[in-house]
């Protein structure tokens, strides 16, 4: 209980600092390293590199236009010489941040609805006997609607679908290798609604004629926004014409980082290109394909259609971005942070000095002291009621002889000590001191310590 008391009485002590010089280079060095590391970061890389000065905006509002050139033309077995032109080749053709560009394609022409073998190449739709093949269940991963009958010449089972399904490799060659020369035309607005800042990746320029000629190049031409597929894809670190084949998927990143207390002309678009679809160790997951079919009308009012399986590269535009102006409360919130991570040194050394070294004991002992002004104030007071009472002994004395009276004869009298009494220290003995206005007797009796007689003096006075 005594514990217990003396630590609720503790709580209610205050602390406070007590400035000690402790002459150690050791702690003064480390500490006056770790102040030119605190500053060092403070200005460097709060306030330089991070400019934690700034006030920070990072809902950038973007819009984004695109649009590809080029023509090439293919020649195959199925459909003979064909123009491809960027209605054909680009999907979607209405400039989304997000297009696919087709490379290589399976066509597959004249697919009329009717009965025909499924592929060999689909398990499901794979027979020995017509128990195989159910009437109605469509062929997982098919191309069509089991008839019930299993085709021994293909041990595949009848389907009905679109006929003759797709059966033709996939080219090893890209049939659009020319694609590597396709431009793409990318618009991109972005603004900033904190700072009322807008802006736009297309070069402020009077030359009418500068979008038709350029091409994006990051040393002589990095503000220009007309990329080439080759150049985009090679930035990746991948080869164009390998890439064409199965086709894959490419990020464009653009980040705005604009620094709005410079002018507007120093906010400018960053790109960078990166491949998203996996192509490790050419793994089947990597690649982009899709298929889609084009319809037409015979003499007769039949439809047939014209099947193609597109192996191509899909683009990706994202946008990123921050703007950052001057203000005052991120500033001061950085200089406080920078001020507490110097307390944090003088925190670090003061452990180490007084807990990690020999002499942690010494210090301690200088840096920690217990005081109570009410204790300390007590023993003042009877300090200075000491002094006081032997202040006022000698006035008294120096009264006591202004009072007294004394015949010519008295002056010559001596005081005659006993000799025991040498050892001790001479203290004067004297009545008290009365006024001379009050009327009264008073005496003087001295008296001789010891057997030896003393001679004594009586006074009188009257008023």
């Amino acid at each position: 209980m005594a514990d217990c008391g003396g630590f609720c009485v503790s709580l209610l002590n205050y602390k406070t600092e007590k400035n000690v010089i402790a002459k150690n280079k050791t702690i003064g060095i480390l500490f006056r390293i770790y102040q030119l590391a605190v500053l060092g970061y403070i200005i460097g890389w709060v306030f330089l590199v991070k400019k934690g000065y700034q006030e920070r905006e990072e809902a950038i509002q973007t819009s984004v236009v695109t649009k590809l050139k080029g023509v090439t033309m293919t020649n195959s077995v199925e459909s003979g010489q064909y123009l491809w032109s960027a209605e054909d080749y680009v999907i979607p053709p209405n400039g989304e941040r997000v297009f696919f560009v087709v490379t290589n394609y399976i066509e597959t022409p004249n697919q009329r609805l009717g009965l025909c073998a499924e592929s060999f190449k689909v398990p499901d739709g794979q027979c020995q006997s017509d128990n195989d093949c159910v009437e109605g269940e469509s062929v997982t991963a098919g191309h069509g609607i089991k008839t019930g009958v299993c085709i021994n010449s293909t041990g595949t089972c009848e389907i009905q679908a679109w006929c003759p399904v797709e059966y033709s490799m996939r080219p090893t060659e890209p049939l659009l290798s020319k694609a590597e020369n396709f431009t793409i035309y990318i618009k991109n607005f972005i603004r900033f609604p904190k700072f009322q800042f807008s802006k736009s990746n297309v070069i402020v320029t009077s030359n009418d004629s500068y979008l038709k000629r350029c091409t994006y190049d990051r040393a002589s031409e990095p503000y220009c926004p007309i990329f080439r597929l080759r150049d985009v894809v090679g930035w990746t670190g991948h080869n164009f014409q390998d890439m064409a084949v199965k086709g894959g998927s490419i990020g464009i990143l653009i980040e705005w980082n604009c620094d709005l207390d410079k002018d507007s002309s120093q906010c400018n678009p960053e790109y960078s290109f990166t491949r998203l679809d996996l192509d490790l160790n050419n793994s089947v997951t990597s690649g982009y394909n899709f298929r889609y079919a084009r319809y037409f009308k015979d003499h007769n009012g039949e439809t047939y259609r014209t099947l193609y399986k597109m192996y191509g590269i899909r683009f990706d535009i994202m946008i990123h971005g921050q703007a950052g102006k001057f203000n005052i409360v991120p500033t001061v919130i950085a200089v406080g942070s920078g001020v507490a991570l110097l307390g944090l040194g003088t925190f670090v050394c003061d452990m180490i000095l007084l807990y990690m070294m020999n002499t942690s004991s010494y210090y301690r002992e200088k840096k920690f002291e217990v005081i109570s002004y009410e204790k300390d104030e007590y023993k003042t007071k009877d300090g200075k009621a000491g002094r006081r009472e032997k202040r006022s002994r000698k006035p008294a004395a120096e009264k006591g002889d202004i009072n007294s009276v004394k015949k010519p004869e008295e002056t010559e009298l001596t005081e005659v000590s006993s000799p025991h009494d040498e050892s001790e220290p001479n203290v004067e003995k004297r009545a008290p001191t009365i006024p001379r206005n009050t009327g009264q007797r008073y005496s003087a009796i001295l008296t001789q310590q010891g057997g030896e007689p003393k001679p004594h003096i009586t006074f009188s006075l009257h008023s």
